[in-house]
C-alpha cells in the first residue's frame, strides 16, 4: 500500500467516524427515551397493580360472599330437576326403606331395653353408596373446570386494569 492509499483510507475512516458520531447521538437519545418510557410504564403498572390489589383486598369478603351464593339459584334448580327424575325418585324410595328398617330396629332395641330383656336386635348396617360418590366426583370435576374459567377471568380483569390508562 502506498502513502496515498493509506491517506485515503484514513480520510474514509475519519469521514465514517464523523457520520457514526453524528448518528450515535440521536440513537443514544432514542434509547434513553425508550428506557425512560419503559421505566415509566413499569412504574405505572406497578402503581396500578398496587391499586388493584388494594381494591381487591378491601372487597374480597363481599366478592367471596357473592361467589359463594352465586350458585344458590342453580342449586335450587338442580334440586327441582333432580326431584322429578325417575331414577332419583326410585333411589329415594330405596334409601327410605333402609331408613325405615333403621327405625324399626331402633324401636325394637328401645322396647327390649324398656322390658329389661336382653337386646337381641342387631345393630344397624350401613351400606356404601358408590353411585353417589361417582356422581359427586364427576360433579366436582366439572365444578373445578368451571371455577378455573372464573379464575382465568379474574386474572384477565387484573391484566386489563393494569393495561388501562385511567
Amino acid at each position: 500500500m502506498t502513502t496515498h492509499d493509506i491517506q485515503k483510507a484514513a480520510e474514509r475512516v475519519a469521514k465514517l467516524r464523523a457520520q457514526a458520531e453524528k448518528l450515535s447521538a440521536p440513537l443514544a437519545d432514542a434509547q434513553a427515551q425508550l428506557e425512560a418510557a419503559q421505566e415509566a410504564e413499569s412504574a405505572r403498572r406497578a402503581e396500578r397493580g398496587a391499586e388493584y390489589d388494594r381494591q381487591f383486598a378491601d372487597t374480597w369478603q363481599t366478592r367471596a360472599d357473592e361467589a359463594a351464593h352465586s350458585g344458590d339459584e342453580a342449586r335450587e334448580r338442580f334440586y327441582e330437576a333432580l326431584s322429578v327424575e325417575p331414577w332419583f325418585v326410585a333411589y329415594v324410595e330405596y334409601r327410605a326403606a333402609r331408613h325405615r328398617r333403621r327405625h324399626v330396629l331402633d324401636e325394637a332395641q328401645r322396647a327390649q331395653t324398656a322390658l329389661r330383656e336382653v337386646v337381641t336386635v342387631p345393630e344397624q348396617r350401613f351400606y356404601p353408596i358408590a353411585i353417589l360418590d361417582e356422581i359427586v366426583s364427576h360433579a366436582e370435576k366439572k365444578a373445578q373446570e368451571n371455577a378455573a374459567t372464573f379464575a382465568a377471568q379474574l386474572r384477565e380483569t387484573r391484566a386489563e386494569f393494569l393495561d388501562s390508562k385511567e
